[in-house]
């Protein structure tokens, strides 16, 4: 397998990234066969793998830590810190006090003295970011973590978080995890080239549009997900479906599925270092990494160019961040006495 520098680290990654987020309850909650696809990952030249706290409430880091005793030095390990982990207010978000005490509970999970990339989850705009920074140089300083990164950050969120670093004296974010795929192309405009003018490595999510780039759902189909009880709802938008239907349509005529054709297209950008799989079954895995030496053409760019221009979005994944001024109402209007006065 050809491998990829994350960033200006010097840490050589794969292009693939296993994602654990499908090992655990809301996926496989099957240990043994998680580990299994775990193993075989690795064994088929995949390095990186990345999981999070939140993902099944730490079960997903348990698994990973079983999976990679014996193997630990040999994988480049991700995880992240900011989604909530319990009813108390304090147990979430990107304050010292919770990053400290979090990063313990991830490294007792998987099982290991040292996290190489830790990725604050979401943006936490209840936290100054110098406060972030300072907790993560720490965490750093001890050891503990090789290198930080966020993700879903905007561009402008990405920047500031530069510009502290480089004032105060700490450790900068080295990479970067956003929303990447042929269906939702927006980063392309700012965070990519953000990204790359930091040095900043990225590993994007969801290059399969969780699962609609996959060929199995199809417009006018009853269509069924495995991921029911996540609070995710990937299928809902006719728009994306109507895409995915010229998209089948111009991978069958290159001669590969949908999938190959979507994890290409996400690691082809020369922004991008990897991609993050996330299968659930072996069979998932099989087929991921029977395309992974698949390259598109310029003629097939194009040709994806004219039905998803660059720097669009056709709907988004409804887990995607979004920041308050648009989530809250609030902050897009004035209180009604100013308009009365206006």
């Amino acid at each position: 397998m050809h491998y990829r520098t994350l960033g200006r680290t010097g840490i050589k990654v794969s292009p693939y990234c296993l994602g654990a987020m499908m090992f655990g309850v809301i996926g496989n909650p099957d240990h043994d066969d998680s580990i299994r696809i775990i193993h075989k990952a690795l064994d088929a030249g995949i390095n990186f793998v990345d999981t999070a706290d939140i993902y099944s409430r730490g079960e997903s880091e348990e698994i990973v830590g079983k999976a990679l005793r014996g193997r630990r030095d040999d994988v480049v390990l991700a995880t992240k810190v900011h989604n909530p982990m319990g009813e108390d207010p304090n147990q979430q978000g990107s304050s010292r006090r919770w990053i400290i005490a979090e990063a313990e509970n991830s490294l007792r999970r998987l099982q290991t003295d040292h996290i190489d990339l830790y990725q604050v989850h979401r943006p936490d705009p209840s936290t100054d970011v110098e406060e972030t920074l300072s907790a993560l140089t720490d965490l750093i300083r001890s050891g503990k973590v090789r290198a930080i990164g966020s993700s879903t950050f905007p561009a402008a969120d990405i920047v500031e978080a530069q510009w502290v670093a480089e004032r105060r004296g700490l450790e900068r974010f080295r990479a970067e995890q956003p929303n990447y795929s042929i269906l939702n192309r927006g980063i392309e405009r700012e965070v990519l080239p953000v990204c790359q003018r930091y040095g900043m490595g990225t590993l994007v999510w969801s290059p399969l549009a969780g699962g609609q780039l996959t060929g199995r759902y199809r417009k006018g189909q009853q269509i069924t997900t495995h991921r029911s009880g996540t609070g995710f709802k990937y299928l809902s938008d006719e728009r994306r479906l109507d895409v995915v239907e010229e998209l089948i349509a111009l991978a069958a005529e290159a001669g590969m599925s949908l999938t190959h054709l979507a994890m290409a297209f996400a690691i082809a950008h020369p922004g991008v270092t990897a991609a993050i799989i996330g299968p659930r079954t072996m069979e998932h895995l099989d087929d991921l990494l029977a395309g992974a030496k698949t390259e598109l053409s310029d003629e097939l760019l194009d040709r994806i160019d004219a039905i998803v221009p660059p720097g669009t979005d056709v709907g988004t994944l409804d887990m995607a961040y979004q920041p308050p001024a648009i989530r809250q109402a609030g902050l897009r209007r004035r209180p009604a006495d100013e308009r009365a006065a206006d």
